[in-house]
């Protein structure tokens, strides 16, 4: 089950790499404008924000509803083909990609996490980033147009589909939820600035996912160097998975204000030294603890504060990646087009607040306990 899994995540987030930092390149190569680029890439967040809702309603998070989103995936890859020369055609296809999207990683993600353990976690969830990075390094040598980038995206969902299934057949039931009752499943009200904290650390990212590439590029430093500063990040951030069991063990809420904070001084650096590629390569190195560090310490914690384990992670996702990734893309956008020397100074100002929305989780956690 660990090769399976180790498998899914390696095309999974191969999918991820492609998505993002080449697509958004695509977009613009092909002339459209940042505020168009922002709405397309923020349609896809907005619905994995909006489908745990679903769920809550009486839907489950089981075997049939994850091969419908494997379909819906390689289906929707194949449609980014014929919609990328209309707007409108490209919105409602990344609709459907951001449904398959939203349903894979919560499901995948219990699994590991039961069988796997936390401590061990990092160690597979690794494979994710290796498969990021090698998508990044082949594909920036043969991305000669936009069918190229299309193409890759097609295998890579293909390939996902395949040991996604295959994860879910060989699933033995270890993950299901400790609580089956409909009632009181999540309750984020009574952790509000919890999920305050988690969503605006994704708000942040936003300009980092969908113009980093841009960004980069239009301050003088190469499509091939920023491919390696993209790759850099996944190399720290694999470090990072393969070491971080032991962190596991201490604070996860402590953790979680430390990545926030990190994070926010990440996007303040690029902001005030965006020709810099030394700058540039230390706040990817940053990335070993705002994406991987804080991604673990957030679903391991969820995965301890909730019974209903799958929806909790359902709704990590779709609020915060969801929510969080929808918002981010959609100000960057304006953002980039109206003010875009400060596009990250406006991120490491949302990764500010939610470094305070976390403190103050913790300090009434402290409190309580």
């Amino acid at each position: 089950m660990q090769i399976l899994i180790s498998a899914f995540y390696f095309f999974y987030f191969a999918i991820v790499g492609i998505y993002v930092i080449f697509l958004p390149k695509v977009l613009s190569m092909l002339g459209y404008s940042g505020v168009e680029i922002g709405i397309v890439f923020a349609t896809a967040p907005l619905v994995r924000f909006l489908v745990p809702f679903a769920f809550i309603k009486g839907m489950k998070l089981n075997k049939k509803a994850f091969n419908s989103a494997l379909l819906i995936i390689v289906v929707s890859s194949v449609l980014f083909y014929a919609a990328l020369h209309n707007f409108y055609a490209l919105v409602f296809t990344n609709i459907l990609f951001g449904i398959g999207l939203s349903l894979l990683l919560p499901y995948v993600e219990v699994i590991a996490l039961s069988v796997i353990t936390k401590e061990r976690y990092g160690k597979v969830r690794l494979f994710g980033s290796i498969g990021f990075i090698v998508v990044a390094l082949v594909l920036v040598k043969y991305l000669s147009g936009v069918d190229i980038a299309v193409f890759y995206l097609i295998f890579m969902s293909v390939m996902t589909a395949i040991f996604g299934y295959l994860v879910a057949k060989n699933e033995s039931g270890e993950s299901e939820d400790t609580d089956t009752s409909q009632s009181g499943n999540i309750n984020i009200f009574s952790h509000w600035s919890l999920w305050a904290g988690l969503t605006l650390m994704q708000v942040s990212f936003g300009p980092f996912y969908n113009f980093f590439t841009i960004y980069e590029t239009d301050h003088g430093i190469g499509m091939d160097m920023t491919i390696y500063l993209w790759s850099f990040g996944v190399v720290m951030e694999v470090f990072m998975l393969f070491f971080q069991g032991r962190l596991l063990q201490k604070n996860l809420l402590g953790i979680l204000q430390f990545t926030t904070f990190m994070t926010a001084l990440r996007w303040l650096l690029l902001f005030l030294f965006p020709q810099s590629l030394a700058v540039s390569f230390f706040t990817q190195s940053i990335h070993a603890l705002s994406f991987a560090l804080f991604h673990s310490a957030a679903i391991s914690y969820l995965f301890t504060l909730y019974k209903k384990r799958k929806l909790a992670q359902q709704f990590f996702l779709g609020i915060t990646y969801g929510l969080g990734g929808f918002t981010g893309a959609l100000y960057s956008g304006y953002v980039y087009e109206y003010f875009s020397t400060y596009l990250f100074l406006s991120s490491a100002f949302v990764a500010f607040t939610a470094f305070l929305f976390v403190r103050h989780e913790a300090k009434k956690t402290a409190y309580a306990s």
